[in-house]
């Protein structure tokens, strides 16, 4: 059903069960969990889909080796079964990572960490061999349901300076552990979305409409395309609006003081001999002010973050020069030989962590935690809403389920299905061997023509869910993008046509990586803008508009040089 034909259909007949604000990954999560049980509902955004604090994420599915110290040993449990269930319900889009942990002391923090754990104290320090040994084991212990992945070890300081000559001379060893990494947040998003859409006729998602107020039995809804209000009968609403809870609350008469988030943000940096120096893992340590940082080889750049500051309007969240200097700082810690500037990097991005209002005076010591606050039925508003506060990536799923599991009950239905098992899109069917991923995209060139190298770049990008892509692709006359020839026309006019796209910005930031990877100057955004306005029978005026709209996010969110955009720029004058 497009974009239209949901609208048109909601004006007809308002009723859904379950409204969700937020098409975040924690209200995706719920959107998939209740059209899996066969709920009508309809999840909006006033953006685009995970383009809040869910696309701002370090990319990393982990279960918070540091949150042991704070006691928090049902999340960290709670997030390793999850990591470990995505990495066999969504392959294509989560993967092992290796992490090394650069050891500079022996004993350090040893007193600390219990008194930490205690609640005695709340003061950062350095944590020694031996404490990050003790972490280690039990981050093992925990991990042991569906382990998929080996153990901790730890390296010598000679074996440690082998391995990584630039390393820091005060490095005394390594401590090496795994978690996972996901490279498409956004498409993982986008495919819980499809899934839920192929299960369930009546489950409905809309980008671009915001909630601008509610009374009665009604909740007042808007087209940010249009302009135009029109209004919705739940019988539940569940605000999954991370850190703009509180606001979306007050839209509809509910004054919440639920969140208390905090900024962080990250560099792109494309940085040859830092990318090399890592050698395939993330490198992962504590700063002297108690902030965990990782270096982080990203797909041939390097990723570098991440900072932890008191963020209470989400809106005005930026990357600041404070924080670029202070992140360019922490690479010296671990690689002071290897230079690294504001040259090196492409991209930044920076999001507000949705987490519970506290007074504690370190924002690392905030819980990570996630909770359901209820707001019950009154005079006024006549549904309850369920406000989803916290969470991490890691963990939507179990999230979600026990917010289905809520609403279910509200409802007087049973649940009849469990996502605990269930593939994510592309994941469905995903080959594991580099053998069986040879064999695939062979079967793919037989059915569609397409070259058995092109057909393995489709199934690293979208995983089984390339076989739609490629039977679009050669359904037709197709060429390689001009200014990025690892896409194709055809490639992306179906994702234009089909993955919801409305501004030019979705496609760029959240539907690929080209914007991430420093990938978009002028003649791209110039050729992408042609060939999605095509697709979406832009006027003249609206495909100027849209490379303008992104051009401008690019520079003023991410940091992207204006002289790398200036012939897009300058083509809309």
């Amino acid at each position: 059903m497009s974009r239209q034909a949901v609208l048109d259909a909601l004006r007809q007949h308002p009723d859904v069960s379950v409204l969700i604000i937020g098409a975040g990954v924690n209200g995706i999560g719920v959107f998939r969990d209740l059209a899996l049980q066969g709920v009508d509902v309809l999840m909006v955004d006033r953006g685009d889909y995970c383009s809040g604090a869910s696309a701002a994420s370090s990319h990393m599915m982990h279960g918070g080796l540091r949150y042991l110290e704070n006691g928090e040993f049902r999340l960290v449990h709670e997030a390793l079964v999850e990591r470990n269930r995505l990495l066999r319900n969504a392959p294509h889009y989560v993967k092992p990572l290796s992490i090394t942990f650069p050891i500079f002391s022996r004993f350090s923090g040893l007193l600390n960490a219990p008194l930490k754990f205690l609640g005695l104290r709340d003061k950062p320090s350095e944590r020694g061999w031996l404490v990050i040994k003790l972490g280690l084991l039990l981050y093992d212990f925990l991990a042991r349901e569906y382990r998929t992945m080996p153990t901790h070890r730890f390296d010598s300081r000679e074996k440690a300076l082998a391995r990584r000559p630039a390393f820091s001379p005060e490095v005394l060893a390594t401590a090496s552990y795994y978690d996972a990494w996901m490279p498409y947040p956004e498409r993982i998003c986008l495919e819980l979305i499809f899934d839920a859409q192929a299960d369930c006729d009546q489950a409905r998602a809309l980008n671009y409409v915001s909630v601008v107020g509610g009374a009665g039995d009604q909740v007042t809804l808007r087209d940010e395309l249009t302009g135009e209000t029109f209004a919705v009968r739940p019988k539940v609403v569940v605000n999954a609006a991370g850190p703009w809870i509180d606001l979306a609350n007050r839209a509809i008469k509910r004054d919440t003081r639920y969140i208390g988030g905090t900024k962080g943000s990250h560099l792109i940096l494309d940085c040859p001999e830092l990318y090399q120096a890592c050698d395939g893992d993330q490198i992962f340590f504590e700063n002297r002010d108690g902030r965990i940082v990782l270096i982080f080889p990203f797909l041939g750049k390097v990723m570098v973050g991440t900072t932890d500051i008191r963020q209470d309007d989400p809106d005005a969240a930026r990357c600041t020069d404070d924080e670029v200097e202070y992140i360019l700082d922490l690479i010296k810690v671990v690689f002071p030989s290897i230079h690294v500037d504001r040259s090196h990097i492409v991209f930044w991005f920076c999001g507000v962590r949705p987490l519970p209002r506290s007074d504690v005076t370190r924002t690392g010591a905030i819980s990570r935690d996630h909770s359901i606050q209820v707001i019950e039925a009154n005079g006024e508003i006549h549904f309850p809403v369920f406000s989803l506060v916290g969470g991490k990536w890691t963990t939507f799923r179990a999230f979600a389920e026990q917010t289905t599991n809520q609403v279910l009950e509200r409802l007087g239905r049973q649940r009849t299905r469990s996502t605990a098992d269930l593939p994510i899109g592309g994941g469905k069917g995903f080959p594991k061997t580099d053998a069986e991923q040879r064999r695939w995209a062979e079967n793919l060139t037989a059915q569609t023509g397409l070259s058995v190298d092109r057909a393995l770049v489709l199934l690293e990008r979208y995983g089984t869910y390339a076989s739609r892509v490629a039977d679009f692709c050669a359904a037709g006359d197709d060429a390689p993008l001009v200014h990025a020839p690892d896409y194709s026309r055809r490639e992306v006019i179906f994702i234009a046509q089909h993955e919801q796209v409305v501004h030019l910005d979705d496609f760029i930031l959240r539907r690929t990586l080209l914007g991430m990877l420093g990938q978009v100057d002028g003649a791209l955004l110039t050729e992408v803008g042609a060939v999605i306005g095509g697709a979406l029978n832009w006027s003249e005026a609206q495909r100027r508009q849209e490379i303008e709209r992104a051009a401008q996010i690019l520079i003023r969110h991410h940091g992207v040089k204006p002289e790398k955009l200036q012939a897009a720029l300058e083509g809309q004058q």
